[in-house]
C-alpha cells in the first residue's frame, strides 16, 4: 500500500514540475500562480499544498535536486589536471540537463533563474579553481577572464542544444563542448603574436 502511495506523490511532483515548466515558456516564475498551475496540470489546489507551501518553494525543490545531482557528478568525477574525469563530468552534466530537459529549458530560458545559472558556475568554480591555478599558475589573475569564457560559451551551447539540438546526444555534447574548453585553454597559454606567427 505504501508503494501506491509513494508512486502517486512521484507522479504528482513530476506533473507539477512539468507544469511549471510550461507555464515558464510564457512567463516569469515569478508571476506564476498556484491557480495558474493546477489548471495547467488538472488538479485540485488542496493536492498542491500537501506537497509545497508556494510556487518558489517547487521551484526550490525542483533546483535543489539539479544542483545535487551536478554536485554528484563532481564527487564521481572531480575535476583534476591530466586526466578524463573532466569530460566524463562534462557528459553527467548533459544527461542531467537530458533527463531533466523541459524544465532545464525553463530554468535558463528568458523567463528563469539567474540566480540558479550562477549557483551551478560557482559549484563548477570552486570545484576547478585550485586544479586550474595550478594549471597556469603564471596567469592566475586572467583566470576570471578563462572562465567568463568558457562558461558563458558553455551556456550557449547548452541553450541552442536544448531549443533546437535534440538529435545530438549527451555524449555528443560533451565531446563538442570537452574539444572547445581544451582549445580555449591551449590558447589561453599562447599570446597573440604566437598565433600571428603560424
Amino acid at each position: 500500500m505504501e508503494k501506491k502511495v509513494d508512486r502517486r506523490v512521484i507522479k504528482t511532483r513530476k506533473q507539477l514540475k512539468k507544469g511549471l515548466a510550461a507555464l515558464m515558456k510564457e512567463k516569469s516564475v515569478n508571476q506564476i500562480t498556484v491557480k495558474e498551475l493546477v489548471e495547467e496540470v488538472d488538479i485540485n489546489r488542496s493536492t498542491f499544498y500537501l506537497h509545497f507551501k508556494d510556487i518558489q518553494d517547487l521551484l526550490r525543490e525542483i533546483e535543489e535536486n539539479m544542483e545535487a545531482q551536478i554536485k554528484r557528478a563532481i564527487e564521481e568525477h572531480p575535476i583534476v589536471s591530466g586526466n578524463e574525469n573532466a569530460f566524463y563530468f562534462i557528459e553527467d552534466m548533459f544527461r542531467v540537463l537530458d533527463e531533466e530537459r523541459e524544465i532545464s529549458k525553463a530554468l535558463i530560458g528568458p523567463n528563469g533563474d539567474m540566480g540558479f545559472i550562477h549557483r551551478i558556475e560557482r559549484i563548477i568554480k570552486e570545484n576547478s579553481r585550485g586544479t586550474l591555478e595550478k594549471m597556469f599558475s603564471g596567469k592566475k589573475e586572467d583566470l576570471k577572464y578563462f572562465y567568463a569564457f568558457c562558461l558563458s560559451g558553455c551556456l550557449g551551447l547548452v541553450k541552442v542544444w536544448l531549443n533546437e539540438g535534440e538529435e545530438k546526444s549527451p555524449e555528443e555534447m560533451a565531446q563538442m563542448t570537452f574539444n572547445m574548453i581544451a582549445n580555449a585553454k591551449d590558447a589561453f597559454c599562447q599570446t597573440a603574436s604566437d598565433f600571428l606567427d603560424k
